[in-house]
């Protein structure tokens, strides 16, 4: 990819519009651009990695693999998110992995000393930045509290709903379709449950006509009322 290929990978986040010619340079793209293809890992078991990662294409499944050997699901993020040490704090990614998910993905990706060096230049991008690292640790801390507190049926909707808040912010239609790449496994292992049950669990929201799931798309039938849900829960 040429150069200036990949300073417009950048140039498509939010976070990096106003930056400079120059401070793009500081970047060191050129050096971090990054193809991977399906099923690698971008890192494995990572302890003293100190890189942030930005998506340009693709999905990434974070995750980690347990004192018996199995592999735990954390997140599956895609375009326009962000991976690895993003507190910008140095190894404690504790045995972390991430790996290309679904299809080949392009990722962009920095030391966290490079970083820190245009956020000291630059003020206003590194209030953007926080609040966009405290949007990403509150959506964590959201999905721990459901899995703790919530029944299996209150946290698929509330997995359901983040989606729309993806999609949406505040904008409330009465229904949309998104590209779907989850499974019913993967749904299944972000929230703590099994296969079947999400699979019941979904039917049951179809006949209801909240929500209609297939392998190409997500579709949110009824908006206002998978909210409703989610306010009374």
């Amino acid at each position: 990819m040429a150069i200036e290929d990949e300073m417009l990978l950048v140039r498509n986040y939010d976070l990096w519009c106003h930056l400079s010619d120059e401070e793009y340079a500081d970047l060191k793209i050129e050096h971090h651009y990054m193809e991977v293809p399906k099923g690698e890992y971008i890192y494995f078991e990572a302890q003293n990695h100190n890189k942030i990662y930005f998506v340009k294409n693709g999905y990434i499944k974070i995750g980690y693999i347990d004192n018996e050997g199995k592999e735990i699901v954390k997140e599956i993020i895609q375009k326009g998110e962000l991976f690895g040490q993003f507190t910008l704090e140095r190894n404690n990614l504790h045995g972390e992995f991430a790996q290309a998910y679904k299809n080949k993905v392009s990722i962009c990706a920095f030391t966290i000393d490079d970083f820190e060096k245009l956020l000291k230049r630059r003020p206003d991008l590194a209030l953007k930045y926080s609040k966009q690292v405290g949007a990403k640790l509150r959506n964590i801390e959201n999905r721990l509290v459901n899995l703790l507190n919530k029944d299996v049926k209150t946290r698929l909707e509330n997995f359901l709903w983040q989606l729309v808040e993806q999609k949406l912010g505040r904008s409330m239609p009465e229904g949309f379709c998104i590209p779907n790449y989850l499974t019913h496994e993967d749904i299944a292992n972000l929230i703590g449950s099994s296969r079947q049950t999400v699979t019941t669990m979904l039917n049951e929201l179809e006949h209801e006509k909240i929500v209609s799931y297939n392998r190409q798309q997500i579709c949110f039938l009824d908006v206002k009322k998978l909210q409703q849900r989610i306010e009374a829960a």
